[in-house]
């Protein structure tokens, strides 16, 4: 077994699925998504874009843009949330939506990423 690859894998399924978490449910109502759970899928997808790295492959190019693009929507999220929070914006039905929004963007990314992580794995010779 490679132990890279588990490791890798492992971060890569626990971001989609933590970002899965936090975009399941009604998008309009904020209560229904976890400040917490946003977080921790935003360290977890960094330390994932992290691990891709070092992968000097066409894949390896691919799988660091998905990661790149669920970091920058996922971080936008987050953005969104602290100015609607602390900034000057209200809190409305519209800023909710886009939160949810922007980390279900960074979702399909992180779908994209698996998709294709598995892909390789199972092309790979034993």
């Amino acid at each position: 077994m490679n132990t890279h690859k588990i490791i890798s894998g492992f971060f890569f399924i626990l971001a989609m699925t933590l970002n899965f978490g936090f975009v399941y449910g009604d998008p309009t109502i904020i209560e229904q998504h976890s400040a917490y759970e946003l977080f921790f899928t935003i360290i977890v997808n960094l330390i994932a874009t992290i691990l891709k790295l070092g992968d000097k492959t066409q894949l390896g190019a691919v799988l660091l843009a998905t990661s790149l693009v669920a970091d920058l929507q996922l971080l936008a999220s987050a953005a969104v949330w602290a100015v609607a929070l602390y900034g000057v914006q209200k809190f409305t039905v519209t800023t909710s939506v886009t939160i949810v929004s922007l980390a279900g963007g960074a979702f399909l990314a992180n779908l994209v990423s698996v998709i294709l992580f598995i892909g390789d794995t199972l092309k790979s010779k034993r």
